[in-house]
């Protein structure tokens, strides 16, 4: 799903470097006129590698160069000299991507640390010179192996944002207002469904400059895990967050069941998911009263049973610092 330089899903090409052929040279000097075997190896092919960059959020590089060829070794040479090595190439990606096959969809890898690497795609081996085929019975062999051809695959870069907390709620439900409240991103607010088509991040300054990573993902809604709406684009998101915020606007006709709808959106795209750590916020409370405040929460303390829950408005403050001080405490926990 992409959206101006955000870019989570990306299709690319590589091709790794043919192996150098090794020599088939005899070795010659001014008073030797048949001197023995003495061709080197051919030089590896170079590797296509992903490499891990703590300081990327997202696939853009990939966005038009997407076909990637490592050099070819080179040949070997006399006197047993070996031919360099093709030059690597090195792919840069985001923490938390997953590279996978595009025919059959499974995960080869993924990269999770900084300067991190995985071959993806391994150069040919050079070919052994002549020198290695000396025998007592082939005093002089004038042949050598040829290099190993590289290889060239197609794979699929699937971004996971990496967050501490993870945004879930309906569109409209306030998620992107609250973001650019409680951090300093600046995400795009309106008054209209999928105003968000994109995760966005923000740091949520704590105390003793301690801080957090929070993470807007674009709102669900029902049958989103068999592909509906935004459906698989957002929801792989979700995976990597470490505690989840429902957030649910005070308005809605029925808060215990937009909870329930969500929770069973998550469930049916990855069951590992309801083991996440939740809070249940429940959004634009300023325009309630204490005695109706009073009534939700009763009700609310039944029909959510154990899962925690808390009033809070974005635009009025409320509720913010006591947000703050929850989310560090389940992250920390």
């Amino acid at each position: 799903m992409t959206e101006g330089n955000f870019v989570d899903y990306v299709k690319i090409h590589a091709e790794s470097g043919n192996g150098g052929k090794g020599s088939a040279h005899l070795h010659r000097e001014k008073y030797i006129v048949k001197g023995g075997p003495d061709g080197g190896d051919g030089g590896r092919g170079g590797h296509v590698i992903v490499r891990g960059n703590e300081n990327l959020w997202t696939l853009v590089g990939f966005k038009f160069k997407k076909h990637f060829k490592a050099g070819h070794g080179e040949h070997g040479s006399k006197q047993r000299s070996t031919g360099a090595d093709g030059k690597d190439v090195y792919l840069e990606v985001p923490l938390g991507t997953v590279v996978k096959d595009p025919d059959s969809g499974k995960s080869l890898f993924e990269i999770t640390e900084h300067d991190e690497e995985k071959i993806l795609v391994e150069g040919g081996m050079g070919g052994r010179g002549n020198w290695h085929f000396k025998s007592s019975t082939n005093q002089t062999p004038r042949y050598a192996q040829p290099g190993i051809k590289g290889q060239e695959i197609d794979v699929i870069l699937e971004l996971k944002v990496l967050a501490d907390v993870g945004l879930v709620g309906f569109p409209n439900a306030g998620k992107s207002t609250l973001l650019s409240v409680i951090t300093s991103a600046k995400p795009k607010i309106a008054d209209y469904e999928f105003t968000t088509l994109k995760p966005n991040l923000g740091i949520v300054k704590y105390r003793d400059f301690q801080s957090f990573v929070m993470a807007d993902i674009p709102g669900i809604i029902e049958g989103a895990a068999e592909g509906k709406g935004l459906g698989h684009y957002f929801l792989r998101h979700i995976e990597r967050n470490a505690t989840l915020l429902f957030l649910i606007p005070a308005d809605s006709d029925d808060i215990a069941r937009e909870y329930q709808i969500l929770l069973d959106e998550l469930r049916r795209y990855n069951p590992e998911l309801i083991d996440k750590d939740r809070l249940v916020a429940i959004s634009k409370s300023d325009m309630l009263d204490e005695e109706l405040m009073g009534e939700m929460r009763t009700e609310l303390e039944k029909d959510l049973q154990d899962v925690p829950f808390m009033f809070i408005s974005s635009v009025a403050q409320q509720g913010i610092v006591e947000l703050k001080d929850r989310l560090w405490a389940m992250l920390n926990n």
